[in-house]
């Protein structure tokens, strides 16, 4: 596997993008970038209060994410968290970089939802689990990128997104 791709870790809320994303960029020694940090201030106060974002509130939050993705592709490659849900969203995110891979963690919703709320400080409450999932389109066959179980340790979902990463196709420049 290139070092030089862009990886999106991407997913609902609570599947852990945030800790595995480092984890990947540790073990690739390639830079990490936490997305909610591409959040205008907007979106941050709408989910605190419970508001799930619309197409309109992430277009920005996407075209911020696609200009770190684009500066980061060919380069020495990175790693960013980043929920991608729609397709719609990975397209404008490969329309900045082509080669992106997306990693989508996944799992079943009560394990998710009870990963959230043991969470501590973070501005997404479990009442906009349902929007998440309701909003999701999984990868589909013609999108670079594997689908990893969330079940077990980081440190196990982080192995076995490293294996899958590793039998993709060798990206051709």
């Amino acid at each position: 596997m290139s070092t030089q791709r862009v990886i999106v870790v991407m997913g609902v809320a609570g599947t852990g993008k945030t800790t595995v994303g480092q984890l990947l960029a540790e073990a690739l020694g390639i830079p990490y970038a936490e997305g909610d940090a591409f959040h205008p201030a907007a979106n941050v106060a709408k989910m605190s209060a419970g508001i799930p974002l619309d197409d309109a509130d992430r277009w920005p939050w996407l075209d911020a994410i696609g200009d770190w993705i684009r500066n980061r592709a060919g380069l020495q490659g990175g790693v960013i968290a980043a929920s991608s849900l729609k397709r719609a969203y990975r397209d404008r995110l490969r329309a900045a970089a082509p080669g992106a891979v997306f990693v989508h963690l996944a799992g079943e919703r009560p394990l998710i939802e009870r990963r959230m709320a043991e969470r501590k400080g973070h501005f997404m409450p479990t009442t906009l689990l349902d929007s998440q999932f309701a909003a999701l389109e999984p990868l589909q066959d013609d999108e670079l990128g594997v689908v990893v179980d969330v079940s077990g340790s980081p440190e196990d979902i982080t192995e076995r997104a490293l294996a899958a990463l590793r039998r993709l196709p060798i990206e051709e420049n």
